[in-house]
């Protein structure tokens, strides 16, 4: 009988698989960061992904749970990185690799990360190898390059929307979108299915970017699981203030720009002057529908899916899940 699996049963099934997954290698100093990176949790997303897409097609899910962790490996390793790069203190409630450790490990345990990535990532079956790789080196080039994007911005005004969106596709849409395509690939599935599951990835991602710069503003801390705020004072670009200051009036945009350009300031007092300055333009519902109209398109791509209605179930329920993180 044809086994489809819950995303709940997959994200266990992910959870044991790494924590059972050792690195035997020497020395401890430098694989110690990568096995404390993967235990600290996180929502695995890209793996889930994966496997609910493969499990439309096929029920033999460990086949390519190595593949998933692969990714998942990846991602953490880009946040490792990251929280270097931002000099982050913590990371899902917990002390940061550069911070329990110290600026070097945290580059080089990054560096072997990515290896390690690559190599669990290859550990596919054979026939989709180059697929599969190929998919995952662009993705991994594309990362990268949404990241500098996104470092270029800070020391720009003049950010337009288009390049926000662009920047965040590189960011954040690809991985998604790799996930679920090496999920269609490992399973034979079709050209034009997993065509169409990129895009629907790709979209999916769009939307939930908008939502966590959404969430960085309105959202509860509590839910959240990080400070509100931090967007705004760190003046990062995203698509709440660009549209803010492009959609400002002058009193309004004089307000912003100070802001912006102050350098001695209270953080909660920034936090609410320019969050009031968006509920006076009107940011918040210009982002929701930006955020529904993502999310409405991501699904059109899932709907042209050549696979019968009932086993898109799990995937739907969990993308409906992903997208209604509560504020």
């Amino acid at each position: 009988m044809y086994n489809m699996r819950t995303s709940d049963e997959l994200l266990k099934m992910v959870n044991d698989y790494i924590e059972d997954a050792t690195i035997t290698r020497q020395p401890t100093s430098l694989y110690d960061p990568i096995k404390y990176v993967l235990s600290i949790g996180g929502k695995r997303i890209r793996p889930v992904l994966l496997l609910l897409t493969y499990n439309m097609y096929r029920d033999d899910i460990e086949r390519v749970m190595p593949t998933a962790v692969g990714l998942e490996t990846y991602h953490n390793y880009t946040l490792l990185h990251d929280d270097l790069m931002d000099k982050a203190d913590m990371r899902r409630g917990m002390p940061t690799v550069h911070r329990k450790w110290d600026d070097n490990t945290a580059i080089l345990s990054g560096d072997s990360m990515l290896v390690v990535a690559f190599q669990r990532v290859a550990q596919c079956p054979a026939e989709n190898l180059q697929d599969i790789l190929s998919l995952f080196t662009m993705t991994a080039l594309e990362i990268g390059e949404g990241q500098q994007y996104d470092m270029d911005f800070e020391n720009r005004m003049d950010v337009t929307e288009d390049e926000y969106i662009e920047m965040i596709r590189l960011k954040t849409s690809v991985l998604l979108a790799c996930a679920v395509k090496m999920g269609a690939i490992m399973a034979g599935a079709s050209d034009e299915d997993a065509k169409n599951l990129y895009a629907f990835g790709e979209k999916l991602g769009l939307a939930f970017q908008l939502q966590d710069d959404l969430l960085d503003v309105y959202g509860d801390p509590k839910v959240f699981g990080k400070a509100i705020g931090g967007d705004i004072t760190s003046n990062k670009k995203t698509y709440m203030l660009i549209n803010a200051i492009l959609r400002a009036n002058n009193e309004q945009r004089e307000e912003l720009i100070k802001w912006i350009t102050t350098d001695n300031f209270d953080k909660e007092e920034k936090i609410k002057a320019v969050t009031k300055l968006y509920n006076k333009i009107g940011i918040r519902q210009l982002c929701e529908k930006k955020i529904n109209d993502y999310f409405a398109e991501a699904l059109t791509y899932l709907e042209k899916v050549n696979v019968p209605e009932e086993k898109k179930t799990a995937l739907q329920r969990f993308t409906d899940q992903m997208m209604h993180r509560e504020n």
